[in-house]
């Protein structure tokens, strides 16, 4: 999933002419390297063996596009205070757009996604009202709807507002920056799974690599915004985007 970095640090330097330094890329590899420690460290599972060559090259090829999404609305930042001479573009419209787009072409694939769930597409709706009995906690169907209605709703607030605020990340620094500060939610996601918090059940041991991986992907922030030490800083100079 760290690849999802490598995309936008291309991405940016062929449609918005961004030029790196050298410890600008040694920051977000210290900070992929620090995620992945991070949760490598808990559990044997999940290994490159395991998952398959191919679907592993699936994996990263995937999030291609999940960084040409945010790259799109860095562009789209930019243009926006050229031709609105000055002024922004709302947040809430260009996350609601986003929002719309992911929900339509969701819909769209359903066929495809039901057979990937193993779900056969004729008890589509079934299983669709099943959810939505789950979601309100209603009905006979009770296994795994623990806490619900509110513990959904928290999340999509949780979730809403998350991403409003990497939204505004993005708006006022840039997509790698956004993509860094989103890494700190990973282990501060490990350590919320040790506490006794009400419906995770038992609580996680924190892995042993927790705290080295942490200290890894800090020191990379910290490096990326660090400014060189052998020689002056060059400015990124997005070039014009039309």
């Amino acid at each position: 999933m760290q690849s999802f970095i490598v995309w936008q640090l291309i991405l940016s330097y062929i449609f918005l002419g961004r030029r790196y330094r050298f410890n600008q890329l040694l920051g977000c590899l210290l900070v992929a390297v620090g995620v992945i420690v991070t949760v490598a460290s808990g559990s044997s599972s999940g290994s490159l063996m395991e998952a398959g060559v191919f679907w592993s090259l699936l994996m990263i090829v995937s999030f291609l596009f999940q960084a040409a999404d945010t790259v799109l609305k860095e562009i789209i930042f930019l243009n926006a205070a050229k031709q609105l001479k000055g002024r922004s573009v709302d947040l809430f419209v260009v996350n609601s757009f986003g929002s719309a787009f992911q929900a339509l072409f969701i819909c769209l694939l359903l066929p495809f996604l039901s057979k990937l769930w193993g779900i056969p597409f004729y008890q589509l709706p079934n299983y669709l009202k099943d959810g939505a009995a789950c979601f309100l906690n209603y009905g006979t169907v009770s296994s795994g709807c623990d806490g619900a209605p509110l513990l959904p709703l928290l999340f999509v607030i949780v979730n809403m507002g998350f991403n409003i605020s990497l939204l505004h990340l993005l708006k006022i620094s840039s997509a790698v920056v956004s993509c860094l500060a989103s890494t700190v939610s990973v282990p501060i996601s490990v350590f919320l799974f040790t506490l006794p918090l009400p419906y995770l059940g038992v609580a996680s041991s924190l892995p042993p690599g927790f705290v080295s991986g942490v200290v890894v992907l800090l020191l990379g922030m910290l490096i990326y915004v660090s400014k060189p030490l052998f020689r002056p800083s060059v400015a990124l100079q997005p070039s014009s985007v039309n």
